[in-house]
């Protein structure tokens, strides 16, 4: 018996975290001998919470798991906008062979689009300063490195898991906890003894809010630690909060009229992107907890659109090949694979394909970028084509 539940790579790779009707299906085609090539598109009717975008998240753990097998896939590259009923992914072969997977490829999509996209929006409405993901905590640690993957490649500016910062290639971000000056007993040895400990190049953020008003307590740390001191955190607790907007503000005027006019303000404490931009002119860093990781998924389907060459689907959906366009000032447009585009009906703009190779015959034939350059992709796109939250 295992410890914790929670399935390995080998798992996946078995097909066995797959739902039990197409282990069902694929016996039936077998011991039938019906072997038949199929197409099918992965797609959404709708994002969570009425969003009109999202950001397509999980590509590199959909390469993984489908390289060695008998399947070409073409998809868009990983951090792209997409939008209802965009194909995002599209996946050939005999079905008998990659059906079971169906489950897991929808799985690594789902959630870490949902996150990604989250992520994207509260950094918007932060009016993009920097943004930490402090949210692991809230889910189930075996998926804690995707969360912080997908959370930062849709454009958080750090986060806090040991893990997934390393298997990214970046390092963790954090600041302390109640706990440290809980333990310590005095809110000014904590601060001073982390100043002494941690090394030298993590910044120093005092936490500002455990024993005393936040003003006071960030005028203390202001006066123990001087020009070391690189931000006051407030994580004001609900029951005490009130007027947060306000608290911030106070704290920003205590610091400014004594001449501490470089030491910045983070937030943190159950935020999310509509508390966030009320008080995104007054704060200068955000710390995200829920808003991003438990952030709902995007309700992706996979659908056979073609068999043995010839379009058929189910009701409620669109047969055939596809490809989707994107001309440069963001205009998209989802044709017939075989119906070529060279520029933009709307505005005559240049338009590219999105949907691109990722693997032929089982194998990896795309880049799958680092974390950082999907990241940057993602807010390049954001600011090109000026994202709202609406």
């Amino acid at each position: 018996m295992r410890d914790f539940y929670i399935a390995h790579e080998e798992d996946i790779r078995a097909g066995k975290t797959t739902d039990v009707y197409f282990i069902r299906t694929r016996k039936i085609l077998r011991e039938k001998g019906i072997r038949k090539k199929v197409f099918a598109d992965v797609t959404t009717t709708s994002l969570p919470n009425g969003w009109k975008w999202g950001i397509l998240a999980g590509i590199e753990e959909v390469a993984k798991l489908f390289e060695g097998m008998p399947v070409n896939i073409y998809a868009m590259p990983e951090g792209t906008i997409f939008h209802p009923y965009e194909p995002v992914l599209q996946i050939e072969g005999y079905y008998d062979d990659f059906g079971i997977y169906e489950t897991a490829l929808l799985g690594m999509l789902s959630q870490a689009s949902g996150i990604a996209t989250a992520a994207l929006r509260i950094k918007i409405a932060a009016n993009f300063k920097p943004v930490y993901s402090f949210g692991i905590r809230h889910m189930h640690p075996a998926i804690a490195p995707m969360i912080d993957r997908s959370a930062f490649i849709g454009g958080c500016d750090g986060v806090s898991g040991v893990l997934g910062a390393e298997m990214m290639g970046e390092k963790p971000v954090g600041t302390m906890p109640h706990a440290l000056i809980l333990t310590v007993g005095d809110q000014v040895k904590a601060w001073k003894y982390f100043d002494e400990v941690v090394e030298p190049e993590v910044p120093r953020t005092a936490l500002v809010d455990t024993l005393c008003d936040e003003k006071f307590e960030a005028l203390m740390a202001a006066e123990a630690l001087g020009k070391r001191l690189n931000a006051v955190r407030l994580d004001t607790p609900g029951s005490r909060r009130g007027d947060f907007r306000r608290i911030i503000e106070e704290v920003r005027w205590e610091l400014d009229l004594r001449g501490y006019d470089w030491v910045k303000i983070f937030v943190s404490g159950g935020l999310n992107e509509e508390s966030i931009a009320k008080i995104a002119d007054v704060a200068d860093a955000f710390g995200v907890g829920s808003a991003i990781a438990s952030a709902k998924p995007v309700d992706f389907s996979l659908d056979i659109v073609e068999v043995e060459g010839k379009p058929i689907t189910k009701r409620g959906k669109l047969s055939g090949r596809k490809q989707i366009y994107r001309c440069e000032n963001g205009h998209y447009h989802r044709v017939p694979a075989d119906k070529k585009l060279e520029k933009c009906p709307v505005c005559g703009a240049k338009v590219e394909p999105l949907l691109k190779p990722l693997i032929e015959n089982g194998e990896i034939v795309a880049e799958l970028p680092k974390a950082r350059e999907i990241r940057e992709y993602v807010l390049e796109q954001a600011k090109k084509f000026n994202l709202t939250l609406d």
